[in-house]
């Protein structure tokens, strides 16, 4: 009718306008008309492996999923045996004694706790050093919590590192949280022992948190095992570290993992899941301790499929005219984009002309401008068909 209003505004937040839009949100939906078009779409961009879990993990499942005490709130306790295989998983694995109701928690995937962490040590206008390119989830977290990103470029020169001691003053004396993630997404760099000696002797020194994303930890090659910040002596005084089952156990979607670390932190990160979540669903805690109990018989093979892959894709890549780096560890190749292109440009370039999908490195931050991501998540088949399809859209 004429004069009738129209619905009304409603409140938005301003910490929601600050966060970007998801990398490549719309290619589910293009990836869909191009099939319906009949285009073989070879699709390498989300880091979710078309491998299946441990077997002892689905078989737990299957066990206690009907009993009924399974189907209960797990609270922030969740369950006791799996703090307790977490505790001795760390222990084989880093060396490190942890007390498992306190120094360790289960998580809703490593994700929402990385996220929420910003949520207990920010407070508005503080500072949280995050490297660029990186996972959405520290720079969401960050804002979320009114808090402002510093962003710091991770480039070639610096081994894709954050130069830490080239940080501005004035940023280091408002920080109070700082990512780092090695073995690295989405540059697949890797780092030693020092360089985490030393993150935590600059976190030491100026009272910054220090948040180890340690997703990609299991996942390398060529004999190398990537250190934990918790290794270091002094790192439980100031750090966290992050552990996930998605990538080392193909869990991806069962979302399980945990913080291990700092006892304060984690009381205070537990404090803000109480208001948030109710914790996993213990069917699937009970299947992540049988995940973990695998480790060593299990993962082995895993991660020599990823290994092959690797292999191969780099090979294909380079035959493709692509320069590229060989990575230790992580399930990615960080590939130069070819000259002309832009990162999102050739993305798109390469899902419209070779059916293609891969992550333009500046859809997780400006500083990935210039590189590509390509996940070994396909056969060895398929990613020599994709490298085959993307060197000839860089031909032209």
């Amino acid at each position: 009718m004429a004069g009738e209003e129209g619905p009304p505004s409603l409140p938005r937040s301003a910490a929601l306008d600050r966060l970007p839009s998801y990398p490549l949100a719309d290619i589910p939906e293009r990836k869909r008309a191009l099939a319906e078009k009949g285009v073989d779409v070879i699709d390498l961009g989300p880091g979710d492996a078309n491998l299946p879990p441990p077997p002892r993990a689905v078989a737990r499942l299957h066990e206690v999923v009907d009993e009924p005490r399974y189907s209960r709130y797990g609270f922030q306790l969740g369950l006791p045996e799996f703090r307790e295989e977490v505790a001795a998983w760390m222990k084989a694995r880093f060396g490190v004694s942890l007390d498992p109701f306190r120094e360790i928690h289960p998580l809703v995937g490593s994700k929402e706790g990385i996220t929420h962490l910003s949520l207990a040590c920010l407070s508005p206008g503080d500072v949280g050093i995050v490297p660029d390119p990186a996972f959405h989830a520290y720079r969401g977290g960050v804002v979320l919590a009114g808090g402002e990103p510093h962003f710091v470029p991770l480039r070639p020169e610096n081994d894709f590192r954050i130069p830490l001691d080239e940080l501005p003053d004035h940023v280091v004396e408002r920080a109070r949280i700082l990512f780092l993630n090695y073995p690295n997404n989405p540059t697949a760099a890797s780092v030693d022992l020092d360089y985490l000696e030393r993150a935590v002797a600059f976190c030491r020194k100026n009272g910054i948190v220090l948040v180890h994303d340690q997703a990609y930890s299991e996942v390398a090659f060529d004999g190398y095992h990537p250190p934990g910040v918790l290794q270091v002596p002094e790192g439980r005084s100031v750090a966290v570290e992050f552990h996930s089952l998605s990538k080392t156990y193909n869990m991806t979607g069962w979302r399980l993992g945990w913080v291990a670390g700092n006892r304060e932190l984690i009381e205070s990160l537990v404090r803000v899941k109480s208001f948030i979540d109710t914790g996993p669903f213990l069917a699937v805690q009970a299947a992540g301790v049988e995940a973990l109990r695998s480790h060593r018989e299990w993962l082995p093979e895993n991660v020599e499929t990823f290994q092959r892959r690797r292999d191969a894709a780099v090979m294909a890549l380079r035959k493709a005219g692509f320069t590229l780096e060989s990575p230790k560890a992580t399930m990615y190749l960080w590939v130069s984009v070819p000259e002309g292109f832009s990162s999102e440009g050739f993305a798109r370039e390469a899902l419209d002309r070779a059916g293609v999908v891969v992550m333009p490195g500046s859809a997780l931050g400006e500083g990935g401008e210039g590189f590509f991501r390509i996940a070994l998540t396909d056969t060895e088949e398929r990613l020599q068909e994709g490298a085959r399809r993307l060197g000839e859209l860089r031909r032209g």
